[in-house]
């Protein structure tokens, strides 16, 4: 009897050992599978710098949204950069920057962004305005980290960095930038000196009306800084944009001048140019009389705040330049 419960007893501790073995076996098998890198589950971030602020981000940034800021869509477009919210105009997408919003989806229209559609989208990061007030910012801020672009057009290269470093393309920013400067020097050449000591203006019609800009705004910078043109008064004493009327410019008289008809799928701006052409004041001035107005030269939607909408001004202006 004592025998057999031996025997038992022994035939009960070897199941216990191999099933003990077993057990230990699996589980560093199932180690042995898991796979390296981070297990923690937290998205790895970078920090980067724009405009002296910094931002913390995912080091992987896939999923960009752009609300606001017209200038973030001309530097997507320069560096094919495929946002998956975007603006839109009077509810399509503008053909100017059709090569990258494909499978982009709207989030609203450039000053009413849709905040229920951004969160749907899941940004990684989202590009606003500076024009944006706090209260739209704040909400923004809550959904992924925000990032304003300057609508100052002397930032434009600032702007074309951060988009760069987002999507891992400062190479191809590079090459963009010699690019425009080897344009605007040979432009230099020869229209900063037709234009010598003539009256030169770039302005804008929305909402029916007339609209001038400061130096460092709009296409400014390009005539008056990098071009060396003259800045007449009214420019230099402008701070932000502001409405002139058919009298003051005519007191202006410019030789050149350089308009943006926005078109915003209402019409009005172009009915109020076709009013101007017709008035007698206008007509008297130079520019007029001489044949050198020149009407969205470039496309009606374009900041001049990008390399995008500054090398396509400058070819323009060599083309214009070549016809005459």
């Amino acid at each position: 009897m004592k025998s057999s419960l031996r025997i038992i007893g022994t035939i009960i501790l070897v199941i216990f050992l191999l099933a003990a073995c077993g057990s230990e076996e699996t589980t560093i098998e199932t180690d042995s599978k898991e796979e390296p890198g981070n297990q923690s589950g937290e998205t790895e971030t970078r920090d980067i710098t724009y405009l002296d602020e910094t931002y913390t981000i995912p080091d992987e940034v896939e999923r960009v949204v752009i609300t606001g800021a017209m200038e973030a869509m001309e530097d997507a477009v320069a560096l094919d950069v495929e946002p998956v919210g975007a603006i839109t105009v009077a509810g399509e997408f503008p053909e100017v920057f059709k090569s990258v919003t494909g499978n982009a989806e709207s989030i609203g229209e450039k000053q009413q962004p849709n905040f229920e559609k951004i969160l749907q989208l899941d940004p990684d990061v989202i590009l606003g305005s500076t024009k944006f007030p706090d209260e739209v910012v704040e909400k923004l801020e809550k959904i992924a980290p925000t990032i304003l672009v300057s609508h100052i057009s002397s930032d434009w290269e600032d702007n074309l960095q951060l988009m760069a470093e987002l999507n891992k393309k400062e190479e191809e920013a590079k090459v963009l930038l010699t690019d425009y400067e080897e344009a605007i020097s040979d432009l230099n050449a020869s229209l900063s000196e037709s234009f010598k000591d003539e009256t030169v203006i770039a302005m804008r019609i929305r909402g029916g009306k007339m609209f001038i800009y400061p130096e460092n705004v709009f296409f400014n910078p390009i005539l008056y800084e990098e071009l060396g043109l003259k800045v007449p008064d009214p420019i230099k004493k402008a701070d932000a944009q502001e409405e002139i009327s058919v009298e003051q410019l005519a007191e202006l008289n410019p030789d050149h001048l350089f308009i943006q008809v926005q078109e915003t799928g209402e019409e009005e701006n172009e009915k109020a140019f076709e009013a101007l052409k017709q008035n007698t004041i206008m007509q008297q001035m130079d520019a007029f009389k001489e044949d050198q107005v020149y009407v969205n030269m470039v496309d009606s939607l374009l900041e001049g705040s990008s390399v995008f909408s500054k090398t396509e001004f400058v070819k323009a202006l060599q083309t214009s330049d070549n016809t005459k």
